[in-house]
């Protein structure tokens, strides 16, 4: 189970990478140094600057707002085709009790 990490660090992180890229010759030298600082490993740096870089729209992507919206509307997807099993076995059920024939 991966661990939690605080926002704060994480957008400090992002923060740090823009920052400081200039001063590295490639962006993952930069997430590399800056990885190291924060406590956080490499790939999870550069995934946030990634995630940031779809976010302002500079990347193409699903931004984090898009993701948030699909996950609750897959949630919700499974929420209602639940409901509607129930429903069904309950219409199901009433139908067998008020048949005269079940008399």
């Amino acid at each position: 189970m991966p661990k939690k990490i605080d926002p704060a660090v994480r957008d400090r992180a992002v923060r740090l990478v823009r920052e400081h890229q200039a001063e590295y010759p490639t962006q993952f030298a930069a997430i590399k140094a800056v990885a190291a600082q924060v406590g956080a490993s490499r790939e999870s740096v550069r995934r946030w600057v990634a995630q940031a870089e779809i976010d302002a729209g500079a990347r193409p992507g699903i931004s984090s707002e898009e993701h948030a919206e699909i996950r609750r509307l897959k949630a919700e997807n499974k929420q209602l085709r639940e409901d509607v099993q129930i429903l069904k076995a309950a219409t199901t059920f009433f139908v067998g009790e008020l048949d005269p024939r079940n008399r």
